[in-house]
């Protein structure tokens, strides 16, 4: 996809231990920045916080700064200190299930039965903001960000109103 003029904020949070005192070994937060900037969003460098650590303050603060788009990587599988969706699920008024649905689906094809512990979510923050909680593998990211080529322009639309009349005061 070519670039197109700023469509606002965005941000990636990697979640992982590894990355955080070692940030060259984040393989997937910088493919996330460019398929966020390829998609005509101002992204910079990737947050790293490690598992357990501070994801849900560091998202919350991407909300403040007005990011239209949140995607963490990282932190959603079944080991002790995998707590992205936790950290995360209290920021979400809507829930959109079918995102990771589709991700775990497309994973189960390509990765196998273990694409099905990822506990990833996805939905809409106060705000209007869309954040979405990909695996920390390669495949993972590459799965998520190929069902949100599909979905991104679409959601945010409609989190926007477009193509909706305006709801009345009751």
């Amino acid at each position: 996809m070519t670039s197109q003029p700023t469509r606002g904020r965005a941000a990636v949070v990697v979640v992982s231990t590894q990355a955080s005192t070692d940030p060259a070994l984040d393989r997937t937060g910088p493919v996330i920045a460019e398929w966020l900037r390829d998609h005509g969003f101002t992204v910079a460098e990737p947050v790293i916080v490690p598992d357990g650590g501070q994801i849900g303050e560091t998202v919350s603060a991407e909300l403040l700064a007005d990011a239209r788009v949140v995607i963490t990587t990282g932190g959603t599988g079944v080991t002790p200190t995998d707590r992205t969706p936790e950290s995360i699920a209290p920021l979400l008024d809507l829930d959109l299930p079918g995102i990771t649905e589709e991700i775990r689906r497309r994973g189960l094809a390509s990765a196998g039965p273990t694409a099905l512990l990822s506990r990833g979510i996805a939905g809409i923050a106060s705000g209007g903001t869309l954040i979405v909680t990909l695996p920390g593998s390669r495949g993972g990211v590459a799965d998520g960000l190929a069902v949100l080529d599909g979905l991104l322009d679409h959601v945010l639309a409609q989190v926007s109103g477009e193509g909706h009349a305006p709801r009345s005061a009751s």
